[in-house]
This record gives C-alpha cells, sequence and structure tokens, in this order.
C-alpha cells in the first residue's frame, strides 16, 4: 500500500518530509508519493512559486529518500482536480495523508462519502482538533500518525526569504540550492522556464 501527501508544496519543507516518513514508517507503507496540486488560480509578483517551479521542488524534496517519489498526474489533468479521482487513477491501494484539521472536512470535499469508503487516512492531530472529532467523520477508515509538533508553514518560509533571510534547515537543502538558484519569493523571481496546465481544487 502506497501513501499520498498532497499540498501546493510552496516550498516543500521538513514537516512535509517528517510526516511523509512518519506515515511510511507507523503505517508500513511501500511508497510515498508527494503529489503537488495544480494551481487553483493565477498569481503573479515574487510571492509564490509557479506550478513548474513547485514540481521541480518536490521532486527534488522526494529524491532524499528512497522512500519518496514525485507524482505530477494532479497537475496535468485538465479542469478541476478532486482526490477521489487521483485514488481511482492509481494502480494499487493507496492512504491519503493529511492533518486533522483538514481530516474533519473530508465529508464535504467532491464525492466525499465515496472517498471514505473507497481509501483510508492517516492522520496527523493538530493543534486545536479534538481526537474525538476525526473519527466523527472518518469512522474507521484512518490511522493516527504520531510525531512531534513542527510548527512550520510554507507561507511562513516564503515570508522568511522574502525578508531576506536564508531557508536553510527549514527546507532539504536541494530545495534551499533551488530558491536561491531561481530566485523564488522575491520580488525578482525569474518567471518559470516552461508551462504546466493549470487546474483547481475543491479541497
Amino acid at each position: 500500500m502506497i501513501g499520498i501527501l498532497g499540498g501546493t508544496f510552496d516550498p516543500p519543507h521538513i514537516g512535509h518530509l517528517a510526516i511523509a516518513h512518519a506515515a511510511f514508517d507507523q503505517l508500513a507503507l511501500s511508497q510515498i508519493l508527494l503529489m503537488p496540486a495544480g494551481d487553483p488560480w493565477q498569481k503573479s509578483g515574487g510571492d509564490v512559486a509557479s506550478a513548474a517551479d513547485r514540481l521541480a521542488m518536490v521532486e527534488l524534496a522526494a529524491a532524499t529518500a528512497v522512500h519518496f517519489a514525485s507524482d505530477d498526474r494532479e497537475m496535468r489533468r485538465e479542469g478541476p482536480t478532486f482526490t477521489i479521482d487521483t485514488v481511482a487513477s492509481l494502480d494499487e491501494d493507496a492512504v491519503i495523508i493529511l492533518g486533522a484539521d483538514a481530516a474533519v472536512g473530508v465529508a464535504g470535499w467532491h464525492r466525499g462519502d465515496d472517498l471514505i469508503a473507497a481509501t483510508r487516512f492517516a492522520v496527523i492531530p493538530r493543534t486545536g482538533i479534538e481526537r474525538s472529532q476525526v473519527p466523527e467523520v472518518l469512522g474507521d477508515r484512518f490511522r493516527w500518525v504520531e510525531m512531534p509538533v513542527i510548527d512550520i508553514s510554507s507561507s511562513d518560509i516564503r515570508a522568511h526569504v522574502a525578508a531576506g533571510h536564508d531557508p536553510r534547515f527549514l527546507v532539504p537543502d536541494s530545495v534551499a540550492a533551488y530558491i536561491g538558484a531561481r530566485g523564488l519569493y522575491r520580488s525578482s523571481a525569474p518567471s518559470a522556464d516552461h508551462l504546466v496546465p493549470i487546474i483547481g481544487l475543491d479541497e
């Protein structure tokens, strides 16, 4: 069984990798797919990265462990991207890795009830979400993934870089080097070298 960790990954950071590894280790998964979402809307300026840059950073992050792999299927799909369709496109059973804050809202996702019935979930505890709230939504279709709280976010890292600071030790070294080389998250950031389809998410 594989694990899916999806997200904007703008940029992918050590928190993402720690969550992915904890799920891999505790649930005895065969592999973790780091799956970047397509851009839900077009943005300009130096405070966000293009879909092409985000995919490149995810590929670098995935290369840090043999049990990680990048997967761009949600970026390649035309039109709205729904998790139920992503799960259906896989060749093997999958566990969706997500925080408890997202888990309590799964029933409200596109065909959320079908998604809950079709797959299982690995849930990371979150401050402010009572553990009793998760089984109210997911029933017995999930497992807790226990790990220390890593209070870091991609938006914090973007702000950190925009203020002129080095993101090293917040992101993998290869990602930090890419951010620096591309000038990401600064007003002088260059445009992406190639275009990637821009798609929307409901979740």
